[in-house]
């Protein structure tokens, strides 16, 4: 099959490699649809130790396909079966497991190489966390199912209800999801970014009441104040940017009694500086979520064929398998926010 590997930090290739057959539990996804994701730009910049563990590897990790062939034992799905697979899946009996923090899951293991013609899906992942599609449901809205299961476990985590003020600050997929959830819980929401891109998404897919163009104002904290009641600040902060600098600056836009979300990861090793008066006695709520698990997979799945979540709507472009470091270019550059990339697609072939 065509695939692309990964081989290291700035060095993809897209080659032919063989399709691992199915093991016991395992099935082969012959794969329709895939995107890009800001994780995938971050590991081809400068590599993921957690995501990529072996040399060469898959590549991508949000996909949606048919089922080409199944391993022994398998009894959920055949082949003709039209399935969205996530990237994980909980053991069920480590400590976390235990506690049922499945997120947090000590043998985690997180499958790649959804840019390719195929992909083989281990048998954890086929047990737990694999979904039949509704037949209406295309796989280029199924494949957001990942990214979108994220955004559903850290809303409903921070709990956000209806007529809670929210803000967010970085506006990318992530950060764009986060505001659209948030407008179907009831809230009013005020977005903040930087690019053209997206302030206009945040606008058309998330439908924020007001949107702040970084650019124009650099210090919008009394932007984000004056949108609040009685100036008193938000019920909501939530970070989708992973800078320090950008989580001290969301924590003074909350109010007392309000719930800061750390959702973007910063680099390792990084640090901040937070008003402790104002945290102790401000009586505010910190909190991180990582990941997601089959509960929020599923509903991501139910989200999306609902069509309450016009998902389509953030596909930058369409693109052919050999494209995939193209895209990411794009993605350093500033120019995209998602890429659908069709592995048996053929511009070449279509033009005769």
């Amino acid at each position: 099959m065509k695939s692309i590997q990964y081989y290291g930090p700035q060095n993809i290739k897209y080659e032919d490699v063989m399709v691992k057959p199915p093991e016991e539990g395992e099935i082969v996804v012959k794969i329709m649809s895939a995107l890009t994701c800001g994780t995938d730009v971050k590991t081809y910049r400068r590599g993921h130790p957690v995501l990529i563990k072996n040399i060469p590897s898959g590549f991508g990790h949000e996909f949606a396909g048919i089922v080409d062939r199944v391993g022994s034992g398998v009894t959920k799905f055949k082949p003709g079966d039209r399935v969205v697979c996530a990237n994980s899946a909980p053991c069920g009996h480590c400590f976390y497991c235990r506690r049922e923090e499945y997120n947090l899951c000590e043998n985690l293991d997180l499958l790649n190489g959804a840019y390719a013609q195929y992909i083989t899906v281990p048998a954890r992942i086929v047990e737990k966390n694999t979904y039949i599609l509704p037949d209406d449901l295309s796989f280029d809205r199924a494949a957001f199912c990942e990214p979108l299961a994220n955004v559903v476990h850290g809303v409903e985590r921070t709990g956000i209800k209806e007529g809670d003020t929210v803000g967010i600050i970085g506006i990318g997929p992530i950060g764009l999801m986060f505001a659209r959830l948030a407008k179907l819980k009831g809230a009013r929401v005020i977005a903040a970014g930087r690019n053209p891109i997206k302030l206009k998404l945040a606008e058309d897919f998330a439908h924020a009441d007001e949107v702040v163009d970084l650019k124009k104002y650099p210090n919008p904290e009394k932007i984000f104040m004056d949108f609040t009641e009685e100036n008193k600040g938000l019920d909501v902060a939530i970070e989708c940017v992973g800078l320090p600098e950008i989580w001290e600056r969301i924590f003074t836009f909350v109010r007392p009694g309000g719930t800061v979300h750390f959702f973007g990861g910063c680099k390792s090793g990084s640090t901040v500086t937070l008003d402790t008066t104002k945290m102790h006695y401000g009586d505010i709520r910190l909190m991180s979520v990582f990941h997601h698990t089959p509960k929020y997979f599923k509903r991501a799945l139910d989200y999306i064929a609902s069509g309450d979540i016009e998902v389509e709507k953030l596909i930058t472009d369409t693109l052919e398998l050999k494209d995939v470091e193209y895209a990411m270019q794009e993605h350093i550059a500033g120019r995209a926010v998602k890429f659908l990339i069709k592995p048996w697609m053929n511009k070449n072939e279509e033009k005769g």
